[in-house]
């Protein structure tokens, strides 16, 4: 669970876990015991979402997404569906300062979401470019404390649905990290290229 360097007090650990593990309410100190529980809970707010919380002709939100996060992990973590408050990297890169989410999140729901969803009656390029810009410009925000990117893939999952197709198949994404992460940097400039290309991968196009 030490995935990220955290400036505050929401990096705090679990007593006996050895730093492996965050502060949680279900007092667990197991890595593998919280990424199971993580696993489990992530399954059913998939089959709650595609069974009965669908939005099939609805345009997402932020508030939609944080009820997403709240729904998965708000049994663990004080956290869930709320704001990170501290400032996170991974592998030496900084994502978007916490003092400036309420703003960006904002941005990205008018810039994107309001723009790009719902993914209904798309044509296929329409529909990749709206993956790819969605997911990328998510990441870079990185508005959790953690489960960012499974949150950013329920997203994926959700538009692909909405425009007619299935579930993304993210097996070559984690064959190949180096390239998703690359991908992702160059949405930094506004270069959504490289991601373009997995998300045709994850949909089987290519």
């Amino acid at each position: 669970m030490n995935k990220y360097v955290i400036s505050n007090s929401e990096g705090q650990f679990q007593e006996n876990s050895n730093e492996l593990v965050m502060l949680n309410k279900l007092g667990i100190t197991s890595l593998d015991e919280i990424d199971t529980v993580e696993m489990v809970l992530l399954e059913t707010l998939y089959l709650e979402i595609f069974e009965n919380q669908f939005p099939i002709n609805s345009r997402i939100n932020i508030s939609m997404i944080k009820n997403w996060h709240r729904l998965w992990l708000g049994n663990v973590y004080d956290w869930a569906g709320k704001e990170r408050t501290a400032d996170i990297s991974k592998g030496g890169f900084l994502f978007a300062s916490c003092s400036q989410l309420q703003k960006l999140l904002n941005e990205f729901e008018k810039k994107f979401l309001a723009i790009y969803t719902p993914c209904t009656r798309m044509s296929e390029d329409l529909l990749i470019e709206a993956l790819s810009i969605i997911h990328v410009e998510f990441i870079l925000i990185h508005p959790f404390r953690d489960g960012n990117g499974r949150i950013s893939r329920l997203l994926a999952d959700v538009m692909s649905v909405q425009g007619g197709r299935k579930p993304l198949d993210y097996q070559y994404w984690e064959q190949n990290k180096d390239e998703y992460i690359s991908a992702i940097h160059s949405g930094l400039s506004g270069n959504y290229y490289p991601m373009n290309y997995l998300i045709k991968k994850a949909l089987k196009i290519i």
